[in-house]
């Protein structure tokens, strides 16, 4: 078993809930917000080693959400997929210039999820 923790940040239930059980079948501890302000929060009291953070959030969106986790120094090591609708190429070209370690759009196979990650943390 990983002692690896993931955050998955994500405002649909359903897509939370899909992320989550993917990350727990491969061992990972798993922590969930539901949107930007409380990704924020858990990134810096938790610390985990990897984010998976859905672009289209209430109150702060991926992308400024990754933006400020990784400006400060207390987060900047963390490790941020994207996982989000927004397919096109600039909506990816925009998430690795705020910082993002990978992108993945939705829908996606749980061998992507988890292959990804691997590569990842």
């Amino acid at each position: 078993m990983s002692e690896k923790l993931i955050l998955v940040v994500d405002d649909s239930p359903t897509d939370r809930q899909i992320a989550v059980s993917a990350c727990q079948a491969k061992g990972y501890r798993v922590e969930s917000a539901a949107e930007g302000e409380e990704a924020l929060r858990k990134a810096l009291d938790l610390k985990p080693d990897l984010i998976l953070l859905d672009v289209i959030l209430p109150q702060k969106n991926g992308f400024q959400v990754c933006r400020q986790l990784k400006s400060s120094p207390e987060t900047q090591a963390i490790k941020i997929i994207m996982v989000t609708s927004k397919s096109q190429d600039s909506d990816r070209f925009w998430g690795i210039k705020q910082g993002a370690d990978g992108y993945l759009t939705k829908p996606f196979s749980e061998s992507e999820l988890h292959e990804l990650i691997a590569q990842t943390i």
